[in-house]
């Protein structure tokens, strides 16, 4: 057990240092002088989102610019989400509304909302935006800056969260401490290789050009986690791909409690292992329960630095999400326990072939 030890001490280091690389190099989006050339297509998939979708059409309504459509598939929404886009195509020439013709066969529904905004749009660039983020102003001209600059075929942006309750504080934090502790963002642009990929459906930001040349969201139409596949593929063809922590500039507020977001990132959080639930779990019992074998077989001092490391990759981890440093720290135990049943939820879902979001049932 004492190996096991060493191992659980090096690893949490490990993770120590890659939060730390991500916390000091740039893993924001860079601020610009706030002109861009080029056209940029707005592609807002939207499903029973009346009480979203209204704020962010707002954001792009207040934008003074003309170079600029905002295009969104209502997807069969149950609710009101069609008359309030509606209000802003009315008053705003700016603004579309697209119609789901039905679901076909084979997709899924923000897939195919996706792929048939991609079919009519007309910009250079492609953003696909979950409608429930919120923008400023700055947030379109520096994307489109960091794209040309960086020459990235796709950058995609993690929200900063907004997290209110309890609740949230005991589950949201978790995707950003799976994602950068365990994964240098930087490397997803400097490096080939397609296992350092990542990406995130809220924010993805597409060269209409490479968009429509590789069709992801066809090539991928059944599939929930089609934004990390995505990242992946591109890479593996050699498309570059950027990926970002957000700030202010783009937010976001997931859920509305617990039991919301568990169902929520079960859906998605194995594919931050690769898809392997056997990797999700040792993940899990090393960073939740390590402890144990660290302060049994090892000398007190390696024991404390285990702790010290243990707690600075979440101060870390915090800072470069822009989340609260204390919260994180007192819900820390919360949330080790709720990353053990999203990881169990998961596994019951896929063993029971049932996924049920947006009112409709999807398949693994």
């Amino acid at each position: 057990m004492i190996y096991v030890a060493y191992f659980i001490f090096s690893f949490t280091v490990i993770q120590f240092l890659i939060a730390l690389v991500n916390l000091l190099t740039q893993t924001h989006l860079p601020y610009s002088s706030g002109k861009c050339a080029m056209k940029i297509s707005v592609l807002i998939p939207a499903r029973n989102e009346q009480d979203n979708i209204g704020n962010l059409l707002n954001d792009f309504e207040s934008l003074k610019v003309n170079d600029l459509e905002i295009l969104v598939f209502d997807d069969q929404s149950e609710d009101n989400t069609a008359p309030v886009i509606n209000e802003f195509v009315s008053r705003d020439g700016r603004f579309r509304i697209i119609q789901s013709d039905g679901l076909p066969e084979g997709w899924l529904g923000k897939n195919y909302a996706c792929h048939s905004l991609a079919a009519q749009a007309k910009g250079d660039y492609l953003l696909f935006l979950d409608a429930d983020v919120r923008i400023n102003a700055s947030l379109i001209p520096d994307a489109l800056h960091y794209a040309e600059e960086t020459g990235s075929d796709l950058v995609s942006i993690f929200p900063m969260q907004k997290i209110i309750t309890a609740g949230e504080w005991a589950t949201v934090p978790n995707m950003n401490y799976i994602l950068a502790s365990l994964l240098p963002l930087l490397l997803v642009r400097k490096t080939k290789n397609q296992s350092l990929a990542a990406a995130n459906g809220q924010f993805m930001l597409f060269r209409s050009s490479v968009y429509k040349e590789a069709l992801p969201h066809e090539l991928f139409k059944n599939n929930k986690v089609e934004d990390i596949l995505t990242a992946r593929f591109f890479k593996k063809i050699g498309y570059r791909v950027s990926c970002l922590l957000g700030d202010e500039r783009i937010t976001c507020r997931m859920y509305s409690g617990y039991s919301e977001a568990v169902n929520g990132f079960s859906k998605n959080i194995t594919e931050f292992f690769g898809g392997s639930y056997s990797v999700a779990v040792t993940f899990w019992v090393l960073t939740t329960f390590g402890f144990f074998p660290v302060f049994w077989y090892l000398p007190a001092h390696l024991s404390a630095a285990y702790l010290f490391f243990w707690v600075l990759t979440r101060i870390a981890i915090a800072r470069s999400g822009r989340q609260s440093i204390i919260k994180n720290l007192v819900f820390i135990i919360p949330l080790q326990l709720s990353m053990g049943v999203m990881i169990y939820k998961s596994f019951i879902n896929k063993t029971l072939n049932r996924y049920v979001w947006k009112g409709r049932m999807i398949k693994h």
